[in-house]
């Protein structure tokens, strides 16, 4: 874990995982944990307390080299798919004067399987071709379909909106939904790193991040290939992703980074000149904080803070859930932390 020396606190009812990786993670059929790391797989027989030696995915060459910067799952068949981006291809620089990307910026989508519990993979293909700025989050419905949101960079003026990939034979083929654009102008605005869950009335809800203060929420009621219902939600939240799960105990549970610390009014905002985004907004990322709701997000529990890091930035969490009511949490950029919680704790 990084960033000790930033006055990090938890909340007393989380526990610190000082061995751990911070994902992506997929159960596996005899109950072990599979995590990547660069371009290879680990897995942990002992609930993470030790990891196997890396196990390299795919060694053929590029492009398409898998990277950790990707989403995973374990299908209802068995089947692992891995939607990673193509890290070893990354190109990308912005023109302030312009305030425009270079025509040449490209950070490609692939898609890998392993029918084996990740001890062999197949069917790498690329599935989205342009720049996509992060992948966050993957699910699949009750019947079955595979849903990755993929953010990506549109021009005139330059901002990010979202397509939806689906795949409904386990990541063998893909279709791409309609373009979510919410507009805006930067580097970092528009539509960005959503996450998803499947709702108990079968819809699809999107919680995507923006410069506007709060997420927005988006809506599709066949499967994820179109999305017709978007709009501003109730959350507040920093210009930062959110993630959100649904539990073994079917309450939601979200983490995120508010848009004001807790008790405060007034934060440093950023933006506004079209570079960063088109308007000034909050990028507080120095706390980081729960909810769950019982309703499928028609009204959460008093959000908790359950880190705090003064002068830090942990921020893009990834929750999984290794056993029913047992959360792991873990953030992915700048300052890496991993942390135990159980759900009975909070609710």
């Amino acid at each position: 874990m990084s960033g000790t020396e930033k006055e990090l606190w938890t909340d007393p009812r989380c526990t610190l995982l000082t061995n751990q990786k911070f994902g992506p993670f997929v159960k596996l059929g005899a109950g072990d944990i599979l995590t990547v790391e660069g371009a290879a797989t680990l897995v942990s027989a002992d609930n993470g307390t030790t990891w196997s030696e890396p196990r390299p995915i795919d060694d053929a060459p590029g492009p398409g080299t898998p990277s950790s910067s990707g989403v995973m799952l374990r299908t209802h068949e068995g089947v692992i798919v891995f939607v990673y981006m193509d890290m070893a291809n990354f190109k990308w620089s912005w023109d302030e004067d312009r305030r425009e990307a270079a025509e040449d910026v490209s950070l490609n989508v692939w898609a890998i399987q392993s029918p084996d519990e990740g001890i062999t993979w197949t069917g790498r293909q690329q599935i989205f071709d342009g720049y996509c700025g992060a992948l966050i989050h993957m699910i699949q419905t009750s019947s079955g379909e595979i849903v990755v949101p993929i953010q990506r960079l549109v021009r005139d003026p330059c901002r990010h909106a979202i397509c939806v990939y689906v795949s409904a034979d386990s990541g063998t083929t893909w279709q791409h939904s309609n373009i979510i654009d919410l507009g805006g102008h930067g580097h970092h605005d528009g539509a960005m790193e959503p996450t998803l869950v499947e709702l108990s009335d079968g819809r699809l809800w999107m919680l995507i991040r923006t410069n506007l203060g709060r997420f927005w929420s988006a809506y599709s009621t066949d499967k994820g290939l179109s999305w017709r219902v978007i709009r501003p939600s109730d959350i507040d939240a920093s210009s930062a992703p959110a993630a959100m799960i649904r539990l073994a105990s079917g309450r939601l549970a979200l983490v995120w980074n508010r848009f004001y610390p807790e008790g405060a009014t007034d934060y440093p905002l950023r933006g506004g000149d079209g570079n960063l985004s088109a308007v000034p907004t909050s990028w507080h990322r120095e706390e980081l904080s729960l909810a769950f709701s019982d309703d499928d997000g028609c009204t959460w529990s008093k959000p908790v803070v359950i880190l705090r890091m003064k002068g830090g930035g942990p921020s893009y969490p990834h929750l999984f859930e290794p056993e029913p009511g047992e959360l792991w949490i873990t953030t992915q950029f700048r300052d890496k932390v991993a942390m135990c919680v159980r759900e009975s704790d909070f609710v």
